[in-house]
């Protein structure tokens, strides 16, 4: 599902040293695992007060960098002679904003700015990725496809639980995936939830988890579904959809209990332990090939 633009090369064969840009949450951390497990070195650059502090240890070095310093994450890398590079995790604003002194480390640098100014006029995820690696490749470093090294973690085929969704929740699935598919193309959000083939909400810029919550406030009878797909053209150097344990729980907790995620295009944080956990709450996970879209 990468478009012509986006197609990435083979990721390096071990044991070619991968950098790192990390931000926080658990997925930067199964990115370092994935790595080493592949035989690769891993330099990683964390971003200042996200980052989780357990990656420095998963890492053959580690140096905290500004959020907003593109030119020293380059720097950082080349120095360790790193010309491939996987860029994941999540930002917190809120903590960049609430600590003065955290700001002022902060303050973008040359190459952030001319990035910036690219987008100025189109500030979505993908069109912000593409400027930063522009701004990278400029330094030699290359952002590669960010889920080479966590195949394992990605939504596969078929359902994935021992629980099975009912004939109704399958039903709704197969009704709304086109319509799903449709909102990918159209770049409008990410999922849709669905009960008795009435849409109920579609997932804009709040993020999945409010998303269901939003659903949950909606629909007070329980068993809805929730579909969840990537972009149409998706840039797999970083804008790859994420769903893990609190997602399930926050499912849970507001009446949902199918959970349909397009196969190969979603990641699954610590898939074993989110499929169990879905397991003991009741709720069915399936993998939707995209050929149905």
């Amino acid at each position: 599902m990468i478009s012509p633009l986006t197609i990435l090369p083979d990721p390096p064969k071990p044991p070619t040293p991968v950098g790192l840009i990390a931000g926080g949450g658990r997925l930067p951390i199964i990115v370092a695992e994935g790595l080493r497990a592949k035989g690769h070195p891993v330099h990683a650059v964390g971003l200042d007060g996200q980052y989780d502090p357990a990656l420095p240890s998963l890492c053959d070095t580690f140096r905290s960098v500004g959020l907003l310093r593109v030119g020293s994450w380059a720097r950082a890398l080349r120095r360790r002679e790193v010309r491939h590079a996987i860029m994941v995790g999540k930002v917190d604003k809120a903590r960049l904003m609430h600590d003065p002194l955290r700001l002022v480390r902060n303050l973008p640098d040359l190459r952030t700015l001319r990035a910036w100014f690219r987008v100025r006029h189109d500030r979505r995820s993908h069109a912000v990725l593409s400027a930063l690696a522009e701004e990278l490749d400029h330094w030699g470093v290359s952002l590669m496809d960010s889920t080479a090294p966590i195949r394992d973690q990605l939504a596969h085929a078929g359902v994935m639980t021992r629980t099975k969704p009912t004939a109704q929740q399958r039903a709704d699935v197969e009704f709304v995936w086109p319509l799903l598919s449709e909102l990918l193309r159209l770049d409008i959000g990410q999922s849709i939830a669905v009960r008795d083939r009435d849409t109920i909400s579609v997932e804009a810029v709040e993020g999945t988890d409010a998303m269901i919550e939003r659903t949950g406030r909606l629909c007070r009878a329980r068993g809805w579904s929730l579909c969840k797909g990537s972009r149409a053209g998706h840039d797999r150097r970083s804008d790859v959809p994420t769903i893990g344990e609190q997602t399930i729980r926050t499912l849970h907790g507001c009446g949902g209990r199918c959970l349909a995620l397009a196969a190969d295009d979603v990641i699954m944080i610590d898939k074993a332990r989110v499929i169990e956990l879905a397991d003991s709450l009741g709720i069915a996970v399936m993998g939707v090939p995209i050929a149905q879209g």
